[in-house]
């Protein structure tokens, strides 16, 4: 049992209208976990519901869900939580290189607008699949998501900056064994933004800090170098609700976490940062 802080103190940062937070994940009862991935997150499962509750706290408008690992490539909990939301809500999943023409049009139609890499232990489909991955992604306009330890990026760069689809670095690169900002890690992430179809994502710091809580200075370095490089390639999620914490203690305050993380990007970058590049990636509304 975790008790995930769904309220609190308005953070210090406020969010501008048409906020979307590009980076979560929910669960509805009735979808088991399966194997090869973790299991469901602790009780109180957190549903589209609950997650309402803590965008209205930070002032979240709109919301990308991704698959967890947890439903390893079966997506019918996504779907479930996408059309619970509505049109505030698109989906990220996990697709394969089996999957359909059928399946692929019927997830479009049901407001998937991505597919997941997740190169990293319990994820459905790996870096192995990139490639075939990505050609139906870009068959469908979809965006692909992509995670691995970013502490490798150069052994990954040809096959990145060949990819056909739009795609995102996530969760601030995983640099897991750290990364300097004027070191090759960052150089090469700057050459895949300047290649005009990489996004860099800022979700998830405490995942690959050396350094820690409460400033994640090592992330921060980093995070400014890119945003200093483009802020027009860069967005933010909350990565709500943080399936790393298996305690309360471990539990994040998304209040406090939006302060420091958005207090990384300049205010002058942060409406790009939070409504107009994700608008442009994943398909919303222009609310301006």
């Amino acid at each position: 049992m975790i008790d995930r802080k769904l309220t609190g103190a308005k953070p210090a940062i406020t969010l501008p209208k048409g906020t979307v937070d590009t980076q979560c994940h929910m669960y509805l009862s009735g979808y088991p976990s399966l194997p090869g991935g973790p299991p469901n997150p602790a009780d109180p499962l957190p549903t589209p519901d609950m997650y309402l509750r803590m965008a209205e706290w930070l002032g979240i408008e709109r919301v990308v869900i991704t698959q967890g690992n947890a439903q390893q490539g079966d997506n019918s909990n996504l779907i479930a939580c996408v059309k619970q939301l509505g049109e505030m809500a698109r989906g990220v999943a996990a697709i394969y290189a089996s999957t359909t023409d059928a399946e692929m049009q019927a997830m479009t139609d049901a407001g998937i607008v991505g597919a997941r890499i997740m190169d990293l232990p319990g994820g459905a489909v790996g870096l192995d699949a990139l490639e075939a991955v990505d050609a139906k992604a870009a068959a469908y306009g979809w965006t692909l998501a992509v995670q691995f330890d970013g502490s490798d990026i150069l052994d990954h760069e040809a096959r990145l900056a060949a990819l056909q689809s739009r795609w995102i670095l996530d969760h601030h690169g995983k640099f897991f064994r750290g990364a300097a900002p004027d070191g090759p890690e960052i150089a090469c992430v700057k050459r895949l933004i300047d290649g005009g179809k990489c996004w860099y994502k800022l979700a998830g710091c405490y995942e690959s800090s050396l350094t820690g809580a409460p400033d994640f200075s090592d992330i921060a370095a980093i995070t400014r170098a890119v945003v200093g490089h483009t802020s027009d390639r860069v967005i933010w999620g909350t990565n709500w609700p943080h399936n790393l914490a298996k305690t309360t203690a471990e539990y994040p305050d998304d209040g406090a976490l939006l302060d420091v993380v958005l207090g990384w990007v300049p205010e002058q970058d942060r409406t790009k940062v939070l409504v107009t590049n994700a608008e442009d990636l994943f398909g919303f509304p222009s609310v301006n």
